[in-house]
């Protein structure tokens, strides 16, 4: 049986694929740490976002966006990500991800995730081997001066 790439999607995520969805698609930014407590910590996690994915389905969400939930010192909100493939211990597991994405896909809900690449916190493996080495693998990733003459467009945020 031939099936096409719209049944295949609509089969591993329960979304049908559309290139336009987005342009009708109802989005709705949850910022994981206010917004459901599952184990009643004070803090919001994927457990507790998963648990009201009914809700939301009924809300008419077509989309979820998840600002920067992984592993991370939060000197910059989140954004200074210390783990690109992992979870912020608070919020939950990895598997809860998964979980709550599986969920989400049954309901037919998307769900996009801010993947911040050039945002790294000083914790970050990439960070720390530029430090190291400013002239080796990773030394580009990041600019190592005190001043703005190299990159005069650029803006410094945190100095050491």
């Amino acid at each position: 049986m031939v099936t096409t790439p719209a049944e295949q999607d609509a089969a591993t995520t329960g979304v049908p694929r559309d290139p336009d969805w987005f342009r009708r698609a109802v989005f709705y930014e949850v910022l994981v740490r206010g917004f459901a407590d599952s184990n009643g910590d004070g803090t919001g996690d994927l457990r507790g976002l998963a648990d009201k994915l009914d809700y939301l389905q009924w809300l008419g969400i077509d989309c979820l966006w998840l600002p920067p939930f992984y592993p991370s010192p939060l000197r910059d909100g989140g954004y200074d990500v210390s783990d690109f493939t992992g979870v912020l211990p608070e919020f939950g597991t990895i598997e809860d991800f998964k979980t709550f994405l599986a969920e989400a896909h049954q309901r037919g809900i998307r769900v996009i995730i801010d993947v911040v690449m050039n945002h790294t916190s000083d914790a970050h493996p990439w960070f720390q081997a530029s430090r190291r080495e400013p002239d080796g693998d990773y030394g580009d990733f990041y600019v190592w001066s005190d001043d703005d003459s190299r990159y005069p467009e650029a803006r410094i945020i945190f100095v050491d």
